[in-house]
C-alpha cells in the first residue's frame, strides 16, 4: 500500500469516525470552515493544460470570466469545495497549495488549475454588459389576413424586459454555473378596420398551465407568430425556449373574431 493510499484511507477513517461521533452527540457538532484553504484559493486560476482562465476568487466569492455566469459564494469544509448556489454543488479537492488546485468536477474528471500570474488576466473580469436573448431589440410584426370573409390586421410586438431568467449549465471545466438571460413580454393586437377586437400583453406565466414548472423557470418567451386562419379564428403559436438549446415548448393560441382567447399545447 503506497503513501497516497494510506493517506486517503486515514482521511476516510477520520471522516467515518467523525460521523459516528457526530451521531452520538445528536448531530449537534457544527462544521468548521477551513479558512486557510480559502486563503490559498484567493486569486485567478488557469487551466494547466490550455492556459484558459477558469475563475477568480476574491473573499468568499468565485467569479467567472463569462459575463453570463453569475458569481457564486463558496466555502471549504474538510476536503470539499462547496458552491452555495441553487444546486449546492460540491467538489472533492484532490490537491491544494498556494499555486496548485486540483479537484473533481461533476463528471468525476480531475481538473488541474494553476495560479495565474499574468496581470492581463484581470482584464477578463472587467464589468461587462449582460445581453438578453433578443439582444434588447423590440421586434414587430404586422400582418393583414382574411377571416370570416373580413379583413383583419394582426399586430405583434416582442418587448424585452428586465425580468431575469437563470439557466443552470456546466462550463468546460465541469463546474456548475448559472447563466443569466432576460425574458420578454409580447403584445398581440387584432383590429378590424379601426375597431380593436383583441389586445393583450403575454408573459410566460400565462402558459404555466401548459408548460412544466422546471422548464418554465429556465425558459424565455421568445416569440409569438401568426400561423394562419380558419373559419372565424386567427391562429398563433407561442414559443417558449430554453436559451442556447434546441429544447422548446410550443403553445397554440386561438383568438376568434369576437376576441375570445383559447390555448392548448401543441402535440
Amino acid at each position: 500500500m503506497n503513501k497516497l493510499t494510506l493517506m486517503i484511507t486515514a482521511v476516510v477513517a477520520a471522516l467515518i469516525t467523525g460521523c459516528k461521533s457526530g451521531n452520538n452527540d445528536n448531530n449537534k457538532t457544527e462544521r468548521t470552515e477551513d479558512l486557510q484553504a480559502k486563503k490559498l484559493l484567493q486569486g485567478i486560476w488557469v487551466d494547466s493544460d490550455e492556459e484558459n482562465v477558469v475563475f477568480k476568487v476574491k473573499g468568499d466569492t468565485i467569479y467567472y470570466p463569462d459575463s453570463l455566469s453569475q458569481p457564486v459564494r463558496f466555502a471549504i469544509y474538510g476536503d470539499t469545495l462547496e458552491m452555495q448556489n441553487s444546486n449546492e454543488s460540491k467538489y472533492a479537492i484532490i490537491k491544494q497549495s498556494a499555486h496548485l488546485f486540483e479537484f473533481k468536477n461533476q463528471n468525476g474528471d480531475v481538473v488541474k488549475l494553476v495560479k495565474g500570474e499574468d496581470p492581463t488576466y484581470e482584464l477578463q473580469f472587467a464589468p461587462k454588459k449582460m445581453t438578453s436573448v433578443n439582444q434588447n431589440k423590440t421586434l414587430k410584426s404586422d400582418s393583414v389576413v382574411f377571416c370570416a370573409n373580413e379583413r383583419y390586421h394582426s399586430y405583434i410586438q416582442v418587448n424585452p424586459t428586465k425580468y431575469k431568467v437563470y439557466k443552470t449549465s456546466y462550463n468546460n471545466d465541469g463546474l456548475d454555473v448559472e447563466n443569466i438571460y432576460f425574458d420578454n413580454t409580447i403584445h398581440v393586437g387584432i383590429f378590424k378596420q379601426q375597431t380593436r377586437v383583441f389586445s393583450k400583453d403575454f408573459a410566460k406565466s400565462d402558459f404555466a398551465k401548459f408548460v412544466p414548472a422546471d422548464f418554465l423557470k429556465q425558459s424565455v418567451l421568445s416569440d409569438i407568430i401568426l400561423t394562419g386562419t380558419s373559419s372565424n379564428t386567427l391562429h398563433y403559436e407561442a414559443q417558449l425556449a430554453i436559451p442556447d438549446s434546441y429544447v422548446s415548448y410550443i403553445v397554440n393560441i386561438d383568438i376568434n373574431t369576437d376576441g375570445k382567447l383559447s390555448m392548448n399545447i401543441q402535440k
